[in-house]
């Protein structure tokens, strides 16, 4: 695991796993920084964050992961839907069934199933809703500067 982005982060996501405890969430794994030099935080696993908390509301952009169970498919997706943020959704599955209905219903840029890649260079990389406007990466980068125009004549 890689440094933070900046040393801002850092505190930031100690304020994740501290929002979170206050809660009654059970810190499965992580919770610290690593050393006194540089922006470096555990990989943290988080069991059962409320829904309100802000693991659940934010985006936290560092090692963090609240992990909640649900009773149905359609209530995993609602929540997940509920957020004004959409950038990357992630889901693991052994049915094909969930796996399209994921795909089709989950609201962000990219989702990936049954494994954690995302963003290579020929593919589109961005976000819905708060998390972002466009893309960038593939062809999809120049639709943004592009007019798209249909003509027709007839005679």
């Amino acid at each position: 695991m890689g440094p933070l982005a900046h040393k801002r982060r850092v505190p930031a996501i100690a304020g994740f796993v501290d929002d979170a405890n206050a809660r009654g969430a059970k810190i499965l794994a992580g919770g610290h920084t690593v050393g006194e030099k540089g922006n470096f935080f555990e990989p943290t696993v988080v069991a059962d964050p409320p829904d309100d908390s802000k693991l659940m509301t934010q985006e936290p952009f560092g090692p963090i992961l609240g992990v909640k169970p649900f009773k149905t498919l359609d209530e995993a997706i609602e929540r997940a839907n509920s957020l004004p943020y959409g950038l990357a959704a992630y889901a693991f599955t052994k049915s094909t069934s969930n796996a399209t209905k994921l795909g089709d219903a989950l609201e962000s840029g990219m989702v990936t199933i049954n494994h954690v890649g995302l963003a290579v260079a020929e593919t589109p990389f961005g976000g819905v809703k708060d998390s972002g406007y466009g893309s960038e990466g593939g062809a999809e980068t120049f639709d943004g500067y592009l007019v798209t125009k249909f003509v027709t004549q007839k005679g």
